[in-house]
């Protein structure tokens, strides 16, 4: 049965309510049947009686009027079902929900249940300060609940205002939901309170910023979507100083892997550039921000940037148009050298970058060289924007720009260096360069370093050609100065100064003309002191550009034309290099790439070699220089001798290079450079430059040190000696002074037993040309004894067990048959029975019985 009294108040009106309607006093008595199963014990008895009123409410008839619902709903429904918010079984408290909801949408003055729903709905959502959780339990019930706080911002707007402390006390609570779909609904609802109340709402928004700042990081992207948009509308309809609060937390958005939260705080951002009462104040702050998002990875974000920041500029050019005014009415063309493939920005938004700029670099700057890496990415991707919408404003915070971009172009990050590149270019566009010259190469002269050499590089690429060439000549002589140019052997730092080189080339083009010379000079260094091939092959190729904006075919006329001044330059010290001396590397390169224009430097590289060659000099340096000569001696004709002067220096090669180097020293290292000196003797020798009068000139000089090199321990050393002293005996023919000739096949003859089979082969080949000098010389009597001494060693040496070596042996014993026959015969007579090979002793007497003797 119902309780006492509860007749009565079904069908007695409310006194504020005045005389009910029909209806209403037909729904009153309906309702009455029904609400006393709200208090009964049993939870099916309760449940039972809640579904029952949901039917009653949803069937057409008096319900459905508003008008008629109204006083039943605030009399009698409210007040029962807001009880049951608080009964223990779910269920019940589901249909309560559910009937709230009803309620709300149909009474005809739904703010009337304010002053009982809110309170209601905060005790079930927050439940008495400071509790940590809330007293509802389930999840989905806290949803309902948080829509149902939802539906009463929409349905009531303003009027919540009095009641602004339960819904924020109930959101605060919500919006830490370990449920992410009441996250997402106390967003919303949140947002929407704010538009609501926006006269009321800022006197307490900032009790949200916490908790909305705690849901940002949310591991659901559309919570996070959520939390951005809800911020947005919180500040927006609030307190605009809590922009301080969250732009940390936007920041850190920007780098989130969805899309959709990038363009949520985009989407925020510029609405607050847009709308926000205080955005002056905070414009430094936010244009950051919006601008990051221009380099969004996803081009639907960067086209809302765009456009957002584009509306942004034409607003404050709107509200600005007074201050403007000149600069609108007198408007400058775009510049002509302005980037290609860019669009400048309107009036607005490069005034609005221009005067906030001085604030936004400090900060920028400094995050460009964050331990984040992504933080640096950001950063250094922003930098080339505001630079872009400066312009030549940028000029009076050059030197910040500059410093910053010193210090980023040293990142490990790809991506940072590429966007730091690109400031400098646009550094280069924009400002003087008589301005960024001054302050990058009085950085380059205090400490060259790999970054200034690459951000001087790219502001010459982005610079203009007629800006450029009056300080083309400054900036090749500063390049080419020993303490830039070789101030480091890194790959890096040479690649770097390469493309100062090449920027050059690529934008003053035939004006480089004016300053080849010291051009070619820092193109020697780089090729001189890479160790990379790539390196080495990109700075030839730099060359060759450099040889056709001359107008000249090739790299080699820009030797002809600057051989002697390089060399006169880097051969001034030579008498202090060592093996690691820059100017030594450079020496080499030009000696081994001028070609044909080495003839014409003689005077510069003979007596620079003859310098350095010396005995006492460093060891690993001659190694390297002999190696060099004897490359260039093997072309001659197209390079040393080119222009037929070299035999005015052959004395000089002879006598005070190669001799000395010749001499016996002990050791591994003097070995190495006899090996050296030796390969050097035998490429002049057989490089058909010489004269056969030259070479006996050599010869006379050279002989007794090469006959000492047949002792040598490399075999290498003991071939070559073979050869040239073969060489030396074609030529001299019979003119060699017979004293000196006979000290040469000893010597030949102790190589016949070399462990070398090559070294032997030569040996014997040289014999032959030894007893050719032999016939050819008068007075062969002189030299019986020696030949009847050699016939006996070849015939020892025609028993080897190598078949090679005793063909060559017999063709030795063949060539000098005809000299003595009878004795060769008697000799070979007295050993034919102790061969194990007398088929070759046989054919060796057949051939001496069919060749005359020499006369």
């Amino acid at each position: 049965m119902a309780a006492p009294g509860v007749a009565e108040a079904v069908v007695a009106p409310h006194p504020a309510e005045g005389a009910e309607t029909t209806e209403a006093v037909e729904l009153s008595r309906a309702l009455s049947r029904l609400l006393p199963g709200l208090e009964a014990d049993s939870k099916p008895g309760r449940r039972r009686a809640l579904e029952a009123l949901r039917r009653a409410l949803e069937e057409p008839g008096p319900a459905t009027d508003p008008t008629a619902f109204q006083g039943p709903w605030a009399r009698l429904l409210l007040p029962r079902l807001l009880r049951c918010l608080s009964d223990p079984a779910e269920g019940c408290r589901a249909l309560a929900v559910h009937l709230l909801g009803l309620g709300l949408r149909r009474a005809a003055r739904p703010r009337d249940a304010l002053p009982r729903l809110l309170p209601a709905l905060a005790a079930r959502l927050a439940g008495p300060e400071p509790a940590r959780r809330p007293p509802e339990a389930c999840e989905e019930l806290r949803l309902a609940l948080v829509q149902l706080l939802g539906l009463a911002v929409d349905l009531c707007g303003a009027a919540l205002a009095p009641h602004l402390d339960d819904a924020l006390r109930a959101l605060r609570c919500s919006l830490l939901d370990p449920f992410a779909a009441v996250r997402r609904e106390s967003c919303s609802c949140a947002a929407a309170l704010a538009q609501a109340t926006p006269d009321h709402f800022h006197m307490q928004s900032e009790s949200l910023i916490g908790p909305l700042m705690q849901t940002i990081s949310h591991q659901h992207w559309k919570v996070r979507v959520a939390a951005i948009e809800a911020t947005g509308a919180v500040i927006q309809f609030g307190n605009g100083k809590s922009v301080d609060d969250v732009l940390s937390h936007f920041a850190q958005r920007l780098f989130d892997d969805v899309p959709q939260v990038r363009r949520a705080v985009a989407s925020v951002v510029g609405g607050w550039l847009l709308h926000l009462r205080d955005r002056y104040s905070f414009f430094h702050k936010l244009i950051p921000l919006l601008l990051s998002s221009l380099n969004d990875e996803v081009p639907e974000v960067r086209q809302l940037a765009a456009s957002l920041w584009e509306d942004v500029g034409l607003q404050w050019q709107k509200e600005n148009e007074e201050d403007l005014k000149d600069k609108l009415d007198f408007a400058p063309p775009t510049p002509p050298h302005y980037p290609p493939h860019e669009r400048r920005p309107v009036l607005g938004c490069r005034e609005l970058v221009f005067r906030n700029l001085s604030k936004i670099l400090p900060a920028l700057c400094h995050d460009i060289t964050d331990w984040v890496v992504g933080t640096r990415v950001k950063s250094a991707q922003l930098l080339p924007v505001l630079l872009l919408h400066a312009e030549d404003h940028a000029t009076q915070h050059l030197e910040v720009v500059l410093r910053t971009l010193f210090q980023a172009c040293t990142d490990e990050e790809a991506a940072v260096v590429h966007s730091c590149t690109r400031s400098a270019e646009l550094v280069g566009t924009f400002v003087s360069p008589e301005v960024f010259l001054k302050l990058i190469l009085s950085t380059l002269k205090k400490t060259p370093s790999a970054s200034s050499l690459l951000v001087l590089a790219s502001a010459m690429q982005g610079c203009p050609r007629e800006a450029l060439q009056p300080h083309l000549a400054a900036i090749a002589t500063e390049l080419a100065q020993a303490h830039i140019c070789q101030a480091s052997e890194n790959d890096l730092y040479l690649e770097r100064l390469l493309l100062c080189v090449q920027a050059l080339v690529s934008v003053c083009r035939e004006d480089c003309g004016a300053a080849s010379l010291q051009l070619m000079d820092v193109l020697l260094t780089i090729v001189a002191l890479a160790g990379a091939t790539g390196l080495r092959d990109k700075a030839q190729e730099t060359m060759d550009s450099l040889a056709m904006v001359e107008g000249v075919s090739g790299c080699q006329d820009l030797y002809h034309k600057h051989i002697g001044p390089l060399l006169e330059r880097v051969t001034a010290s030579h008498l202090d290099w060592t093996a690691h001396s820059p100017e030594l590397l450079q020496f080499s390169v030009i000696v081994a790439q001028s070609g044909p224009a080495l003839g014409q430097a003689l005077p510069h590289v003979v007596p620079t070699l003859r310098a350095c060659l010396q005995p006492s000099r460093d060891p690993q340096m001659r190694l390297k220089l002999f190696s060099i000569l004897s490359t260039v001696l093997l072309r001659a004709a197209d390079t040393i001798n080119s222009q037929g002067q070299f035999a005015s220096y052959l004395e000089t090669v002879t006598k005070d290079i190669l001799a000395p180097s010749l001499q016996w020293h002990a050791g591994r290292t003097a070995a190495a450079i006899r090996t050296a000196a030796v390969s050097c003797l035998w490429a002049l020798t057989s490089s058909e430059v010489l004269s056969a009068k030259q070479i006996r000139d050599v010869q006379e000089t050279l002989m007794p040190q090469v006959l000492t090199t047949l002792e040598e321990d490399s075999q290498m050393t003991r071939l070559i000696s073979c050869r040239i002293i073969n060489t030396f005996l074609k030529t001299s023919g019979g003119m060699t002074d017979p004293e000196k000739l006979i000290k040469i096949y000893p010597e030949l003859l102790k190589r016949l037993d070399d462990v070398s089979n090559d070294v032997r082969m030569a040996a014997a080949s040289t014999l032959v040309t030894w007893l050719q000098c032999v016939k050819g010389a008068d007075g062969k009597s002189y030299y019986q004894s020696s030949v009847q001494y050699l016939y006996r060693e070849l015939l020892v040496h025609l028993d080897d067990p190598e078949r090679a070596i005793q063909d060559a042996i017999l063709e030795v014993l063949k060539e000098g048959s005809g000299l003595f026959p009878d004795l060769l015969v008697r000799e070979t007579e007295a050993v034919i029975h102790k061969h194990r090979s007398a088929t070759y002793c046989e054919q060796l007497l057949q051939h001496v019985q069919a060749v005359p003797a020499t006369q």
